[in-house]
């Protein structure tokens, strides 16, 4: 039966439809049962000649490696299963070539993700069979979408904004879908130093700006967004994000919540906070006591909060940035103090014993460590008298809330 639907879609050159046939589903609760086994079910070798497209290419052997690829993940092999999926995604890259036009790009999107999952599952079931996972097989995964994205890029043909997929048309129109895939592999492989090799080619020549899926460029920024946070560009990472945040679809609370998971810690460290409103409509409820803390200068609060999800924070890779928020945190708690005592010639006993009272034994060597590096970055006007322990604060603003923000 699938075959004469290869065989149909193949004839009739019906993009869409040949790449919703060729969805290699994976079964994960049957690939991990199946993990721990000795021996797995025969996976049967198929052999089917005379798949011919109206081009003249021969499809056998790609249909042949997807029929096995398709049987190994249902016997629960899933190693198999990305090795046929694998010869099969090598095939492929070829046959685009010798294809004109762009009919074949909805293909191309499906088997690359296709072999995404399946390198994911294979890797994840080697682990369990031998208890350490290398992530050999998504590093293979990585230089057939490599390949995949230069025979897109690389295509003469120019791209027109929309163009429609035909004979004509230009390949390059797959480019920025291959490309997220190839930012999330590179993300779960930590080798972010070659996300630069894609980001150069694809805005030198705007194509992250072009075509109407709208998916691909949310997810473009997204990726964007994350490596400038990485980068410690905050201004650049904040302008992805919120790209990101306002144009994903309504409905996609998920990727919102996950968007807002960068976000906000980009906005806390310039000093931006979110709202309780915002924060509890996305059930990001780690970052409430944060954002009270920051808010309050309540440092003991902060420490506990970041102490208690430190785990969550380092899987996502924002705990550094996090913990960069306890000066902006500082800040307010003197600002505090200021307001408390109202009067401009603050003596350092008193920051030290608001410091105390928060649980943070300090001594006043320190305090003036902490205020000298908040008033060198802006954060705080005035000066400190070493001599006689107190921190002159500047009559006008002395807690200037452009240097928190940055702008």
């Amino acid at each position: 039966m699938i075959l004469h639907q290869i065989r149909s879609a193949i004839k009739s050159n019906d993009p869409y439809r040949l790449a919703s046939i060729f969805t290699l589903t994976q079964d994960a609760k049957a690939l991990t049962a199946e993990a721990g086994q000795q021996s797995k079910p025969t996976v049967r070798r198929h052999s089917n000649s005379n798949i011919i497209d109206n081009n003249g290419n021969d499809w056998s052997d790609i249909v042949n490696n997807f029929l096995e690829a398709t049987d190994a993940s249902k016997a629960g092999d899933a190693i198999q299963s990305f090795s046929s999926q694998s010869a099969l995604h090598s095939k492929f890259n070829h046959l685009l070539t010798a294809t004109p036009g762009n009919t074949l790009i909805p293909l191309l999107h499906t088997i690359c993700h296709n072999t995404y999952d399946a390198a994911t599952y294979a890797d994840e079931q080697n682990a369990i069979q031998t208890g350490r996972n290398d992530h050999s097989r998504l590093q293979s995964a990585v230089t057939l979408l490599q390949e995949s994205f230069s025979k897109t890029l690389n295509d003469r043909k120019e791209y027109m904004e929309n163009e429609p997929l035909n004979e004509n048309g230009s390949k390059k129109a797959g480019v920025l879908y291959i490309v997220n895939l190839l930012f999330a592999m590179y993300f779960r492989l930590n080798t972010l130093r070659l996300c630069k090799n894609l980001l150069r080619p694809v805005e030198s020549r705007n194509l992250h700006q072009k075509g109407d899926n709208m998916g691909d460029k949310v997810t473009y920024r997204y990726y964007v967004g994350r490596l400038h946070m990485f980068e410690d560009n905050y201004t650049d990472a904040e302008v992805n994000l919120k790209y990101a945040l306002l144009h994903c679809h309504k409905n996609a609370v998920a990727n919102k919540r996950r968007i807002l998971n960068y976000l906000i810690p980009v906005m806390l460290e310039r000093g931006r906070l979110p709202t309780m409103k915002l924060l509890t409509k996305y059930g990001l409820k780690e970052y409430v006591p944060l954002v009270s803390a920051i808010q309050k200068g309540d440092l003991r609060l902060f420490n506990d909060t970041l102490l208690k999800h430190q785990d969550k924070f380092i899987r996502r890779g924002t705990y550094l940035i996090l913990e960069k928020c306890k000066t902006v945190c500082y800040r307010n708690l003197f600002k505090r103090v200021f307001l408390i005592l109202q009067k401009h010639q603050l003596p350092l006993d008193n920051v030290s014993q608001a410091m105390k009272w928060l649980g943070m034994e300090i001594d006043l060597d320190e305090v003036e460590c902490i205020l000298g590096n908040l008033i060198f970055r802006g954060y705080v006007r005035g000066y400190i008298s070493h001599s006689k322990r107190v921190l002159v604060l500047s009559k006008k603003e002395p807690f200037p809330i452009a240097a928190v923000i940055k702008k």
